[in-house]
């Protein structure tokens, strides 16, 4: 009877759920269980059973706490209480994990907040941190010596620990050593074992940091690229350098906001949510640790040195230190140097001895990550003015030459990785990738990740892909707009051009704006449709980003860039002439415009493997002029010009010397549509 009377209570009740990773939402009648809300909303989760609760497939987790930029107070409270379904799936298989419930039984009753598990997501993720290929001159801080130690003698009262040192004196010219204090509860039962024959690791030729009894010639050690979205661990081989095994994922603090500032937040609001968001990375990246180790047939034990690079906040919360300070001017690192400690410090669940090096920051917004970069790119070695963006929620940019480099960051937000865009997803099976528009029909041809064809050819349908379309990632939301802007469906200022619907069934009314429709709903896919907000979300990331650029420029004293360099996951699938189209980056020659990579990865990699290299990174961090975009005046004035495609006064003569600039597209906008473009 009381369920019932609750139920009734709230059945007109509207009830509003946000889903993370994917920050798809919307609001239900009560009642409503979470597996139907989020197929409407074209969430991606898992069920085989056909939402009876008997496969598990379709686990998912209730956050707690208040999300003031959600405007929503979430509570496994605010969902119904475990039904027989439930009960009956945890005596037959297993107990549901803390705030885990099964999606298809679980009732909307109030406002939530709900995270989709990896392992619930029928599509994963498709995190493109893939390790580089990379000539690095090997010089690892860490190298294993084989010794045979003398045997205990009575008549020469030395410990074992002593005969230990002198051997690696005798055999190795290693002087004046330390070591760890749990080396010494291994070594005898190590000395035994092997017959006093023992492999010992030394780190900078200072510190015995782990033994083994007998021969071992296996040293590992992990490079860890730790963005806001995902996270990458790459495995090397101490002694060849080659990459044995990469493993990454999503990064699970998205559940705590989907840019860096809403974890500031988060931090800010609740009394543990610093802790939290430190036990999550580094539970996530001992799963990554434990996936590569699995994948070279190794062991945890044998991980010895790990690098780490990351941007400013995530530096902070992997080394569990309050990110709040960076929420506000003057944005104060607790440090900018880097780091040498213990893995265990960070309880991350390697060799105990095992050494971590985090590279330094640059500036309280430009991280390890932009220093990783950096020594990837070497900038400093170029004659060439050089531009290099790492573009994700918060861009890091570094532009200069042999003679000067400067540095910032600009805020552009995660519209580029598919959030805040109506249809947008982040990079799995299922995305559009690729798109191209034809100039007089207006018609559209895409790719999806998941297939090689392009949607136009015969062979697209026969593909999984093709049969289930799920949204647009953001390389996708890139190449649609810069389209849309060339065949003359959006003006100069960004604006949806309704008078098109008379020539094409593609330009939808959309109450009081316009919207383009990339992909009709049929079957399993979903209906994918660019709306004027779509439009103005990319302008207002694309534009602060140039406006970062500009203020460096200004620094410099440059009034043209040489060469660009394109870091990062999503620089590198971007079509570098959609992004000049749309005034992401300056005008430059399209040849001298090039991906880099997972630079931040790399650097990572080349500090892990080459010591001198960190001596490097470290010099040059200090050397670099960093600006403020907060602080500097002519930032708002680029960034009103740079809302414009591709800029409102930058010519851009380089791009459009190889095509042609749509005329139509600098006249003024019908009255209709400047009233809209003001409203907006």
């Amino acid at each position: 009877m009381d369920g019932d009377a609750e139920a009734n209570n709230t059945l007109q009740e509207s009830v509003r759920v946000v889903f993370t990773p994917s920050g798809r939402r919307g609001s239900f009648p009560a009642n409503i269980s979470v597996l139907d809300a989020a197929r409407s909303l074209g969430v991606d989760i898992d069920s085989v059973c056909g939402g009876r609760g008997i496969c598990g497939r379709c686990q998912i987790e209730c956050s707690e706490g208040s999300f003031p930029k959600l405007q929503i107070h979430s509570s496994l409270d605010h969902l119904s209480k475990k039904g027989e379904a439930e009960k009956k799936f945890e005596q037959l298989r297993t107990a549901l994990s803390k705030g885990r419930r099964l999606g298809c039984q679980a009732q909307l009753i109030k406002n939530v907040v709900i995270d989709v598990p990896l392992e619930s997501q029928v599509h994963r993720q498709v995190v493109r941190k893939e390790a580089e290929n990379r000539d690095i001159r090997m010089d690892p801080a860490t190298r294993l010596h084989f010794i045979q130690v003398a045997e205990a003698d009575i008549d020469e009262p030395k410990g074992d620990m002593q005969r230990l040192l002198d051997a690696l004196h005798e055999e190795w010219q290693l002087d004046d050593l330390t070591f760890d204090s749990q080396i010494l509860r291994s070594l005898q039962p190590a000395l035994a074992a092997g017959k006093r024959a023992i492999t010992v690791a030394v780190y900078k030729r200072s510190k015995v940091i782990a033994l083994w009894s007998g021969f071992r010639d296996k040293a590992l050690g992990a490079a860890m690229d730790i963005g806001s979205t995902s996270i990458a661990v790459h495995m090397c081989d101490l002694a060849s350098g080659g990459v044995l095994a990469s493993a990454s994922a999503m990064n699970p603090q998205i559940r705590f906001g989907e840019d860096l500032m809403s974890r500031v937040s988060y931090a800010m609001m609740h009394p543990n949510g610093a802790q939290e968001m430190t036990r999550a990375i580094r539970n996530a990246l001992n799963k990554l640790i434990v996936e590569v180790v699995n994948q070279v047939h190794s062991e945890v034990e044998d991980v010895l040195e790990i690098s780490v690079v990351a941007n400013p906040i995530m530096h902070h919360i992997l080394l569990g230190i309050s990110p709040e300070e960076l929420g506000w001017a003057p944005f104060a690192l607790a440090t900018d140097s880097s780091l040498e400690i213990l893995s265990s410090e960070l309880e991350l669940k390697v060799n105990s001895g095992a050494r971590v090096y985090v590279l330094p920051c640059i500036a309280g917004h430009v991280g390890a990550d932009a220093a990783g970069m950096i020594l990837a790119e070497e900038p400093q070695n170029q004659d060439k003015m050089t531009l290099l963006v790492d573009v994700g929620t918060n861009a890091e940019i570094v532009l200069g030459n042999r003679e000067r480099l400067v540095a910032c960051s600009s805020p552009t937000g995660p519209a580029f990785e598919g959030a805040q865009i109506s249809c947008g997803q982040r990079a799995a099976a299922g995305a559009i990738e690729r798109v191209r528009i034809d100039r007089d029909t207006l018609e559209p041809r895409f790719k999806v990740i998941g297939s090689d064809h392009w949607s136009d050819e015969e062979l697209f349908e026969n593909t999984p892909s093709g049969e289930l379309i799920t949204g647009i990632c953001g390389s996708g939301i890139i190449e649609v707009i810069s389209e849309m802007y060339l065949s003359g469906i959006i003006s100069e200022d960004g604006v949806i051009n309704g008078d098109l619907c008379k020539r094409s069934n593609r330009i939808l009314s959309d109450g009081r704006t316009w919207s383009y429709l990339l992909h009709s709903a049929e079957d399993n896919a979903a209906q994918i449709v660019v709306t004027q907000n779509d439009v103005r979300q990319i302008q207002l990331a694309k534009a602060a980003l140039y406006a970062g650029i500009k203020l460096l420029m200004d620094h410099v004293g440059c009034r043209q860039i040489e060469r660009i360099r394109l870091a990062g996951a999503f620089g590198s699938h971007i079509d570098v002439l959609c992004a000049m189209v749309l005034g992401l980056i300056p005008d430059c020659a399209l040849s001298e415009v090039s991906s880099a990579g997972n630079a931040a990865g790399t650097g990572a990699r080349i500090a892990l493997l080459n010591t001198q290299s960190r001596r490097v990174i470290e010099k040059l961090v200090r050397d670099i002029e960093k600006i403020e975009t907060a602080t500097e005046p002519n930032f708002q004035n680029y960034f009103v010009n740079a809302m414009a495609f591709p800029n409102k006064i930058d010519s851009f003569p380089n791009l459009f010397s190889i095509i042609d600039k749509p005329e139509h597209n600098t006249k003024p906008a019908s009255k209709r549509r400047s009233r809209t473009r003001r409203r907006l």
